[in-house]
């Protein structure tokens, strides 16, 4: 049986995530397939994708969001296949910022101006 890898977040912070991926066996491992799922609204889901070569890793994931909950999953490729997936959670520090306000306004039957103003002092 090939067990699901570890995942360990060993830091985060408002726009980063930075964690480790193991095995817990000697069965040789080729790589990691990471999925990062996060949502910015309840009608969407965004999805960011690794492939990380060789047996042990560490990866940093930037351009993140603050305080923003994201889903790590993980999954090992192996000699003997795919190994089961993996989950862990974590919500990046910081202070999450304003949606933009957003308007439209109907111009005729097919065409819509829309304009928005995001967040100020933004860095």
């Amino acid at each position: 049986v090939i067990p699901a890898p570890v995942i360990h977040v060993e830091s985060y912070s408002e726009d980063s995530i930075t964690f480790s991926l193991k095995m817990t066996t000697n069965i040789k491992v080729s790589g990691y397939v990471v999925n990062i799922y996060w949502t910015f609204d309840t009608h969407r889901q965004e999805k960011r994708t690794l492939i990380i070569e060789g047996e042990k890793s560490i990866q940093k994931v930037t351009n993140l969001t603050a305080h923003t909950p994201y889903e790590i999953s993980a999954w090992a490729k192996t000699e003997l296949g795919d190994s089961p997936l993996s989950f862990v959670h974590v919500v990046t520090g910081g202070t999450r910022p304003a949606s933009p306000s957003l308007k439209a306004k109907a111009i005729n039957q097919t065409a819509v101006e829309c304009s928005w103003m995001g967040p100020r002092n933004v860095v």
